[in-house]
Order: C-alpha cells, then sequence, then structure tokens
C-alpha cells in the first residue's frame, strides 16, 4: 500500500486517481499507524515551506517521515513536498527541513532574470545519472512545473534538472529517498511512468 500523506496542504485527488489507475492500492491519510504500515510513502505539497513544515510537525508527521525513511522505506517527496526533504528552505525567512537530502531551497529569482516566476508549465528533463524513478522514461520527456523556489546545494543527489534560463533541479535521489519538482500526476503518460516506477521501486 501507498500511503499519500495529508496534512493540509494541496487538493491530492488527481495524485490518488493517477496512483490508482496504474493499479497500486494508496491511502490518503494523516495517521501515523498507516505510514508505518505502507510499503511506500508519498509526500505532496504546495504552498509556503514554512506552513508545511509546521503542519507536520503538529501532525508528529516529520518524526514518523524520517523515521520510515532512515529505516528503508521508498519516500517521494513531489513539488513542495520534495522541498521539505532538505535540510533548510529560505521562503520567507529560515525554515528547517527534514534534512534527509543534503541542500536547500532558495527563490528562484535569484538564479533566474528576465523570465516570468513562477516556473510554470511543460518543460523536458535532462537526466543526469541513473535514478529508478525514470527506468520508464526517456531523455528530453516532458513534464508540468508550478514553482518558485527550487533546490540548490544537491550534490551527489541530483538526478535531473530542467533548463529555465539556468539548470534548475527537476529530481534529487538519496537511497531510498525520492524527489521531483514538477507534479507527476499532472505529467501525462510521462508523469505516469514515473509514478509506476516508484510503485515498484
Amino acid at each position: 500500500m501507498i500511503a499519500i500523506i495529508d496534512y493540509g496542504v494541496g487538493n491530492l485527488f488527481s495524485l490518488e486517481s493517477s496512483v490508482k489507475k496504474l493499479g497500486f492500492e494508496c491511502r490518503v491519510t494523516s495517521e501515523r499507524g498507516d505510514i508505518a504500515r505502507a510499503d511506500r510513502i508519498i509526500l505532496p505539497g504546495v504552498g509556503a515551506f514554512g506552513d508545511a513544515a509546521k503542519k507536520l510537525r503538529a501532525l508528529g508527521l516529520d518524526n514518523t517521515i524520517k523515521r520510515e525513511a532512515l529505516e528503508g522505506k521508498p519516500l517521494l517527496g513531489i513539488c513542495l513536498g520534495m522541498q521539505l526533504l532538505f535540510d533548510r528552505s529560505f521562503e520567507y525567512g529560515e525554515h528547517e527541513g527534514l534534512g534527509l537530502i543534503s541542500g536547500e531551497v532558495r527563490p528562484l529569482f535569484e538564479s533566474v532574470s528576465g523570465l516570468k516566476i513562477p516556473h510554470m508549465g511543460w518543460n523536458s528533463l535532462h537526466i543526469l545519472k541513473k535514478n529508478p524513478l525514470f527506468s520508464l522514461v526517456d531523455e528530453g520527456e516532458y513534464v508540468y512545473f508550478v514553482h518558485s523556489y527550487h533546490a540548490v546545494g544537491c550534490g551527489e543527489s541530483l538526478s535531473a534538472s530542467c533548463f529555465y534560463g539556468v539548470d534548475v533541479t527537476a529530481a534529487v535521489q538519496r537511497e531510498n529517498v525520492f524527489g521531483v519538482q514538477f507534479h507527476p500526476e499532472k505529467s501525462g503518460e510521462t508523469g505516469l511512468k514515473i509514478l509506476k516506477a516508484f510503485g515498484t521501486v
């Protein structure tokens, strides 16, 4: 069973529908017991980093996520959920993340000039290194982004980028912990292939 964590930040219907369309059992939940019993975890999210981190802590889910990930359970962070995997974010102040992947989250406007922010729409993936999420995906396939902040300093965890004036982190992996800045549930067949790969990793 795949646990999709519900901590009050975003509409989870399209993600749940995509996972079920692939034939995987899933449950949208904020219950720590469900997450502990799940085979895999998806951490979605839209909105502000600080608010999301606060809600995770208030529900006691931050420690649950870290414990399950450190014990080897596959974890996928999507969009803001990916950003929460990092050490910290500088979105409206400085906020502590889950610390499962080294790096930090910075405003796009610090790196990108002359282009609209948020970075919104379809962009092609540049696959930099082997990542099980991309086992069914080819170089250059398009996925859907919506974000104003991006991860930097990812080091060896960086596995895919996209170009938006500069190279922007699109995906990261550290052992069983995965993150994608784009929305696979909004990325058509390519997104479904990525979710399918996660469901069998």
